[in-house]
């Protein structure tokens, strides 16, 4: 997969001097406790690292600006294993710009009632700590996550991993630079967007490039590197040629390999890990990038059709947060409105990310009715059955929202022989006409990422440390 930075997320213990250093040495000793078995739970995609214990305003702030200084670290833990006074977490966590996750714990998941005394009652106050340090980042509107239960429980494990990788790809978007190889779609007005305030809101750098930049380096790559590519194809995928000729075939799918060399080539110097493209906008490209782009989606790169940079920059930033698993750019195709079939065939033109393949796609070459360029290789299969969530990341008057809703998703109920196109079915789990109209209302593009792996409590945490809306339908 595309490669994100080796991140860490660093845990700190809130407590105060009152207790005295034989109740401050256990807190940290329950604290170390905890914070090696999250890591050897392999739960959590990201290592945790423990930074001590915080009894004064000045230690809290110190430490806060630290996170904020280290590259590395992307985003801070907090536990109240006793009760430690809320102000002075107040100027820290102001400065905080990194996500915040309150793990709202107790070290043992049960009351000792044969032996609990009022020493244990001060040393055991999470009950108590944890509502008075969360009321301070209530009144600071932080916008922190809050993990509540037994921190040795594999579904709190499971929350806090699901956290991380939304911290992660948070943290990741202000990196995100994404090249737009031509312009959107003429007369279309939903892939449009404010470049600045996609970088304002989201930290996106979006930058344009005639096709003539991106053909100038595809023209140059060596034959070499063409043919070993198709050999190692050959070997993951099933090549049927169809009524092509066999020079034909060879041609057309070293013609995307070419592509997908090329626009590889041009991202990675260039530092961009998501780009679009326009069949309107192909001036010196022998055909519309299929294969290419699916080629380039599943190593984890961002893809968005037709111009269309807010779906690159969403699929770039959901396949981070999913480690590239079974997420996918999609569109909604068509429909099935039958009574007890309602469905959306989602598909595309050619751009379908094999992550979500139920199958060996299959490489072949058929013509392509909008374009006006060469008969394009592309992946032919179809998608999987299982829970998915279906998002879309819209512009408006009101600014960015995600819109999203959970699906049933499922293969299509019959191959499609005159449509040689990866496809996939889903339906929101309220039903299509429910659904699909407050999508429409709600002003949901036709563009969307369809995720196998991530559910929607990720997509409003996401949301909510852009400061952006969320609408999760259903």
């Amino acid at each position: 997969m595309l490669a994100v930075s080796d991140y860490e997320f660093w845990f700190v213990t809130g407590s105060q001097p009152l207790y005295g250093e034989d109740q401050l040495k256990e807190v940290a000793q329950d604290a170390k406790e905890l914070v090696n078995q999250l890591n050897e739970s392999n739960k959590l995609p990201y290592k945790v690292v423990y930074k001590g214990v915080m009894t004064t305003a000045d230690s809290v702030t110190e430490f806060m600006k630290e996170v904020n200084y280290q590259e590395k670290v992307a985003g801070v833990m907090t536990w109240m294993h006793t009760f430690s006074p809320a102000k002075n977490w107040i100027r820290g966590t102001k400065l905080l710009q990194k996500p915040l996750l309150h793990l709202a714990t107790q070290y043992l998941n049960n009351i000792p009632y044969d032996t609990i005394d009022f020493d244990y009652m001060n040393l055991n106050q999470s009950a108590h700590g944890d509502r008075e340090y969360g009321y301070v980042n209530a009144r600071l509107q932080k916008n922190n996550k809050i993990v509540y239960g037994y921190w040795g429980d594999e579904e709190v494990q499971e929350e806090i991993a699901r956290w991380e990788d939304v911290a992660v790809a948070y943290n990741e978007s202000f990196k995100l630079k994404i090249a737009r190889f031509g312009d959107t779609m003429r007369d279309v007005a939903v892939t449009e967007l404010d470049k600045v305030e996609a970088q304002i809101e989201l930290g996106w750098t979006i930058d344009y490039y005639a096709v003539g930049d991106l053909v100038r380096v595809i023209d140059n790559v060596a034959d070499a590197k063409v043919d070993e590519l198709y050999s190692q194809l050959q070997e993951k995928y099933t090549f049927n040629s169809g009524e092509n000729s066999a020079d034909k075939f060879e041609n057309s799918v070293k013609a995307q390999l070419r592509q997908y060399l090329g626009i590889k080539q041009f991202l990675d110097k260039n530092g961009y890990t998501a780009f679009t493209t326009n069949f309107q906008d192909l001036y010196g490209i022998e055909q519309l990038p299929g294969l290419a782009v699916q080629l380039l989606m599943s190593e984890g790169y961002g893809f968005g059709a037709e111009g269309d940079a807010k779906s690159a920059g969403l699929t770039r930033l959901l396949k981070i947060m999913s480690h590239n698993k079974q997420t996918a750019f999609m569109e909604d195709y068509t429909l099935d409105l039958r009574k007890g079939h309602e469905a959306i065939l989602g598909s595309h033109m050619l751009e379908v990310d094999p992550t979500i393949s139920g199958e060996t796609p299959r490489v072949e070459v058929h013509p392509l009715d909008i374009g006006g360029k060469d008969d394009p290789a592309r992946l032919v299969f179809q998608g999987i059955d299982g829970e998915a969530i279906d998002v879309t990341l819209s512009h408006s008057n009101d600014g960015f929202k995600f819109i999203s809703y959970p699906v049933d998703a499922h293969k299509p109920e019959a191959q499609t022989p005159n449509l040689p196109v990866a496809s996939q079915l889903w339906t929101p789990k309220v039903g299509l006409k429910e659904g699909a109209t407050k999508w429409i209302q709600y002003g949901g593009g036709h563009h969307t990422v369809l995720s196998f792996a991530l559910i929607e409590e990720q997509i409003n945490d996401l949301a909510n440390l852009f400061g952006i809306g969320s609408i999760e339908i259903g």
